[in-house]
């Protein structure tokens, strides 16, 4: 299947009902998502910020492997790592509570609250979306966090968190 083939079929999705469909698994295509986020179809970047968003709107994760999946088929593609990116963030005041709104590498947005669940991997922190797949931080959205991150002191580590929507995300460990 070529790229152009799979967009055409996908353009009338642009938030898929994937947990809907059950296609045939058609095996790997040669497309890869970068530990920094970007798309790369046969070793070259996909460039149509448009293709990317709407092959993002289709992508799942099961067991750790990640597919495309339309109504027709699914398709295996590799993730180095996170298959996206928070690439920039402000505070909100909603409802009088200020709230943190988090912006993806695909322009999608997301406050953080109870909806999301936060985890440091390697020192980096990621949040796991709505949609069941992970955003890392990057690496200048982290720095800008540490500088207003809270502290808090446990018996063998000192957290780093957020607070936005009432919850707390912890966005890295010191060892005491």
């Amino acid at each position: 299947m070529s790229l152009n083939d799979l967009a055409k079929q996908l353009e009338s999705y642009r938030h898929a009902p994937t947990e809907k469909w059950d296609p045939p698994y058609c095996g790997e295509i040669p497309m890869l998502i970068d530990e920094h986020g970007q798309w790369l179809y046969q070793g070259s970047p996909i460039s149509r910020t448009a293709l990317v968003k709407l092959f993002a709107s289709v992508l799942v994760c099961e067991s750790g492997e990640y597919f495309l999946v339309t109504p027709a088929e699914k398709v295996k593609i590799a993730v180095a790592d996170a298959p996206f990116m928070i690439v920039d963030w402000k505070f909100y005041d909603y409802e009088g509570e200020t709230v943190i709104q988090v912006v993806t590498n695909i322009d999608e947005r997301y406050i953080l609250n109870e909806q999301l669940l936060s985890f440091v991997k390697d020192g980096v922190p990621y949040f796991e979306l709505p949609t069941g797949l992970t955003a890392k931080v990057h690496r200048n959205v982290f720095y800008q966090w540490v500088e207003i991150a809270q502290q808090r002191e446990l018996p063998d580590v000192t957290e780093l968190f957020l607070h936005s929507a009432g919850q707390d995300f912890v966005i890295g460990r010191l060892a005491n």
